[in-house]
């Protein structure tokens, strides 16, 4: 099943050390950074619960149902360690280690130990995954434990691979998508010819084969107990509309399945590794040794492919957001064989991974030319400073005031253990900046003395598809598109006075005085 052709297997420990030596290394100057986005919006909040009371129930903020394995992890931190943003990020570190050593052990099962180091490369310097390395998110976690439990699986350790596929589906519920994906797959097997079958299935079907549904059971517990503590299964009706019922129409599921393509082998210059191994395939395989290099077994880059298309058809029928994180899990699996495929077939390979990781490091340095979210490179950072400064600026020149502003930022002004804020702010709360939502919020001035706008979403100078408004207009009805106003132009809407700007790399951020103002400072 695995190729030969490359040294003896590493230690792990010695692996799993060098690893985390060296992102920590690379993160160092972002882990003591202030929460971001959905950390800031439910996964700290929920975690701080848990070591606050002991609840798997988050009382703070709406329960969302996700499993609460990582989140104990999280707690766990900074019951030992301290409550501080430097402890959840060290955490999600760790994870992280985690996850690379399990891609570093499955690529050099399935293929040998140079494809397996440059796949370990690779993978931490894509933008995606380096910033999801340390934010308090659970994907990263349920990809860890999905590469485990397949190399287990591989393996025919039948017990660890539903120990480990449990743990991801604990880890965030679509992990599920792993086992049940693989059993089905052992069930389609049959009906291959034949001849062809040896050459697709790894396994038989056979009474083994349930082990696969073993993580069901605990997943169903822990669905079982959200239902007995807030009579709902799967999360809030908001959460249940915002991701599964709304996301039902063809159209959506036609368009969200490419951009979920997209992702997997083009999204932040992806697709210089995916393009340099589809080339790769027309030249023919190296000889070493008058033999020919070996390739991944086929019947595990069936798996592979399975495993691919069942994330692509699953994440996109659910899900309101179209996050590239969603796909953590898979994203891999395209690394180790795009990789052993250049391994295979090209002789300077090692010199175009290397500049595969040059086009890394420049999409997590450099935005795109379309819209992306902040997460997903290091304009997280940008984000972060911009609203850490501007709300200092709040505290500091109104420490009374009623701001006006949209989520996140209502929880980095209400919530001082995000790290923005030392005492809460009073908040009045809009959907976006949008100009509808900025004129309905002025026909109520006088519920708010200040406005804290702020982009809420990327949109590039030059667009890729600024001038095709249709793809706009598809984008706004089912993906929740809208165009922020900039602060200038808010401040007019509110008939207020801009006090403060600031921007970087494309975001901005601003506040607005209303003429009332000077009496919220002394009173």
């Amino acid at each position: 099943m695995s190729s030969d052709g490359g040294p003896r297997k590493l230690p792990a420990f010695l692996v799993f050390s060098l690893i985390i030596f060296c992102i920590a290394l690379l993160h160092a100057p972002l882990l003591g950074l202030p929460y971001i986005w959905d950390e800031a919006g439910y996964y700290v909040p929920a975690a701080r619960d848990l070591l606050l009371s002991g609840s798997l129930i988050p009382h703070s903020t709406v329960s969302n149902a996700h499993p609460p394995l990582v989140l104990a992890w999280v707690a766990l931190g900074w019951k030992l360690f301290g409550f501080t943003p430097l402890v959840a990020h060290l955490a999600m570190l760790l994870i992280a280690s985690f996850t690379l050593l399990g891609i570093f052990r499955l690529a050099e099962r399935v293929a040998n130990v140079q494809v397996a180091l440059a796949s370990t490369i690779c993978a931490s310097l894509y933008s995606v995954f380096f910033t999801q390395s340390a934010l308090v998110h659970l994907d990263m976690a349920a990809a860890g434990f999905t590469l485990w439990g397949l190399r287990d699986y591989i393996e025919q350790r039948r017990i660890a691979t539903s120990v480990w596929f449990s743990l991801a589906a604990l880890a965030k519920e679509t992990a599920i998508l792993a086992p049940l994906a693989l059993l089905a797959w052992e069930l389609i097997c049959p009906l291959i010819p034949e001849r062809r079958s040896s050459q697709c299935c790894l396994f038989r079907p056979s009474t083994t084969s349930a082990w696969l549904l073993v993580p069901l059971l605990p997943l169903g517990i822990w669905f079982g107990h959200h239902y007995l503590h807030t009579g709902y299964v799967f999360g809030n009706p908001e959460f249940f509309r915002y991701n599964v019922s709304a996301t039902l129409h063809p159209l959506r599921i036609f368009l969200a399945a490419g951009m979920r393509v997209w992702q997997l082998f083009g999204y932040m210059n992806l697709y210089f590794l995916t393009v340099a191994a589809l080339l790769a395939m027309f030249r023919t395989p190296r000889n070493v040794e008058h033999k020919e290099r070996p390739r991944i077994a086929v019947p595990v880059q069936w798996i592979f492919v399975v495993l691919i298309i069942a994330y692509i058809l699953a994440m996109s029928v659910v899900g309101g957001a179209e996050l590239a994180r969603y796909m953590l899990p898979v994203f891999p699996f395209v690394i180790i064989l795009c990789l052993s495929t250049l391994w295979r077939r090209v002789r300077y390979w090692i010199a175009v991974t290397i500049l595969v990781d040059l086009a890394f490091i420049a999409a997590l340095l450099v935005n795109p030319p379309y819209g992306f979210p902040f997460e997903d490179n290091l304009a997280y950072r940008d984000y972060v400073l911009l609203h850490r400064n501007a709300a200092q600026f709040l505290a500091m020149r109104y420490p009374r005031a009623r701001v006006l502003t949209a989520w996140p930022a209502s929880d980095e002004l209400t919530r001082p253990y995000l790290g923005y804020v030392s005492r809460p702010t009073r908040v009045l709360r809009i959907e976006n900046f949008a100009f509808e939502e900025v004129s309905s919020a002025a026909a109520v001035r006088s519920d708010f003395d200040v406005a804290l706008v702020f982009s809420t979403k990327y949109i590039p100078p030059h667009s890729l598809l600024a001038r095709w408004l249709a793809w706009e207009r598809v984008q706004t009805r089912y993906f929740g598109f809208h165009r922020d106003l900039p602060p200038s132009a808010a401040a007019q809407v509110l008939g207020g006075s801009l006090v403060y700007t600031a921007a970087r790399h494309g975001q901005w951020i601003g506040v607005i005085e209303l003429e009332r103002v000077l009496n919220a400072r002394t009173r």
